[in-house]
């Protein structure tokens, strides 16, 4: 196993123990992160996001395997099992994630999922009816920045 390698591994073991603090190590000083539910978040947005979500799981657990760098790039899959708490409905969320490795430390980091899918499982019927429309995922993504900008907030 590479360093690159050994790097996402780091991450997604801490995830799996909710170790925020380890998660955050594992990112450069100005990440970028991308995914469907958060939108673009920089910085310490990132670090923020992750402590929020281990802070917060219910019911949690995850596995991560399918590790492939070639140089900077790395991918994986892994698989996040929760109960989505706004709603109590048990979530089972299957994720490629894409990173960018410079000097050791992840720069960019792209989660893609479906969106649909997760949308049915954490919010039942309106999922179901409005999930992949773009009103329904513009208002996911809304919800998750405020919460997450609250969360900032009260830390400081």
């Amino acid at each position: 196993m590479n360093n690159n390698e050994e790097l996402i591994q780091t991450f997604y073991d801490a995830f799996a123990r909710l170790d925020y603090a380890t998660m955050q190590n594992c990112y450069a000083d100005d990440p970028i992160f991308n995914d469907p539910v958060f939108g673009i978040l920089q910085g310490d947005e990132a670090g923020a996001m992750w402590e929020m979500l281990c802070k917060n799981a219910k019911d949690f657990s995850l596995h991560a395997d399918k590790i492939e760098v070639d140089g900077e790039y790395g991918t994986c899959n892994w698989t996040a099992t929760y109960t989505f708490s706004k709603t109590g409905r048990i979530v089972v969320n299957k994720v490629k994630a894409h990173m960018r490795i410079e000097n050791g430390k992840i720069t960019e980091h792209t989660d893609e999922f479906d969106i649909y899918k997760w949308s049915r499982q954490a919010l039942g019927l309106p999922g179901i009816l409005l999930g992949w429309s773009g009103y329904l995922k513009n208002k996911i993504r809304y919800d998750a920045k405020q919460k997450l900008q609250r969360f900032i907030n009260d830390k400081r």
